[in-house]
């Protein structure tokens, strides 16, 4: 068994729409980046991946490739999990937590509990989510951008 932790956090602008936990969620405002920017896969992400001591996110789905623009961010958790496979891993549990001050997330926790749970083929209760603010300290209270942590458990 072993244990792995991912950090991401994105920009919040207008124009974009708000990805999150692999559902999209209605706000003014969207995340910035290369793909669809959701900030909660890709903590999951980087904790699976490093729980396999597999580098990060970025190594393996670089900001600069093509085929990456744009992408579904539950297709990269898709293949994150097909890679730890490769050395013979499997999910146990997800537990992440997501930053944020609007929007209100807690009622959209499960429908992404579900939604992750199949990409990744794992029971849904193996899944949690929680939903936090920064009582308006620091960029997330302030509403430039959203962050995530997630921790998992993988065994072989």
């Amino acid at each position: 068994m072993r244990i792995g932790f991912g950090f991401d956090v994105h920009q919040l602008v207008p124009d974009r729409a708000l990805w999150l936990g692999g559902i999209q969620i209605e706000h003014t405002l969207g995340l910035l980046g290369h793909s669809d920017a959701d900030v909660l896969i890709h903590a999951i992400c980087d904790a699976l991946l490093g729980a396999a001591n597999m580098r990060d996110i970025g190594y393996h789905f670089p900001d600069t490739a093509a085929e990456t623009d744009g992408i579904d961010s539950k297709i990269l958790l898709r293949r994150t999990i097909n890679l730890i496979a490769q050395k013979g891993y499997h999910v146990v549990n997800i537990d992440a937590t997501v930053c944020a001050e609007r929007p209100k997330l807690n009622p959209h926790i499960p429908a992404m509990q579900e939604c992750l749970s199949q990409v990744m083929g794992i029971d849904v209760e193996d899944v949690s989510i929680k939903a936090t603010t920064t009582e308006h300290l620091g960029f997330t209270g302030r509403e430039e951008g959203i962050s995530a942590y997630a921790v998992c458990l993988i065994q072989k």
